[in-house]
């Protein structure tokens, strides 16, 4: 299959298990082993998770299929995965200023729009060669390693800041 085409399937991949994922949470019987890779909440922090959970578990398939051909696949891939989370924030909140309310149907479009951003920003990266270096792979295990513990940690103990707020019970975390 051609890079191309694990691309398309991971925008597809990533939309349906992110779509999946909002709900695992309760689903699970709110278990505290799902609850750091799933949302716990409605806060914009817990919808991050949504994309980066998915895109990090199809990337391991890519890897083995092919990213191993790649030297700078975990650096672009940890980079499209922060930039897919920082599209969240970005348009949520840049719509929210905007109208003062936000929809359900906006809350989808963005989430499906940052897939979407992510996993063509992943493709141009690899296809031009971006991110190669050993500063790269070190900057990004160390990033991909914060983000794990950020989920971990946050969905326990989340700053109390509107980015943790869940908007429906005003509670932070689980």
């Amino acid at each position: 299959m051609s890079m191309k085409k694990w691309h398309l399937a991971g925008v597809i991949f990533t939309i349906i298990a992110g779509t999946l994922d909002h709900f695992i949470y309760q689903w699970s019987g709110k278990s505290v082993i799902l609850a750091p890779f799933s949302a716990v909440n409605e806060s914009t922090w817990e919808h991050l998770k949504l994309l980066a959970v998915p895109m990090l578990l199809f990337s391991l398939i890519e890897y083995f299929a092919y990213g191993k051909t790649f030297s700078n696949f975990l650096a672009v891939r940890t980079c499209c995965v922060l930039a897919g989370m920082a599209s969240i924030i970005v348009m949520f909140y840049g719509c929210l200023a905007l109208t003062g309310q936000h929809w359900l149907w906006t809350d989808i479009s963005i989430f499906i729009l940052a897939v979407i951003l992510a996993h063509t920003l992943s493709f141009v990266l690899l296809k031009h060669g971006a991110l190669t270096g050993m500063g790269w792979e070190l900057t990004a295990r160390i990033l991909l390693a914060l983000l794990v513990v950020s989920f971990v940690f946050f969905t326990g103990q989340p700053p109390h800041v509107f980015l943790f707020q869940d908007p429906v019970t005003g509670h932070y975390g689980m």
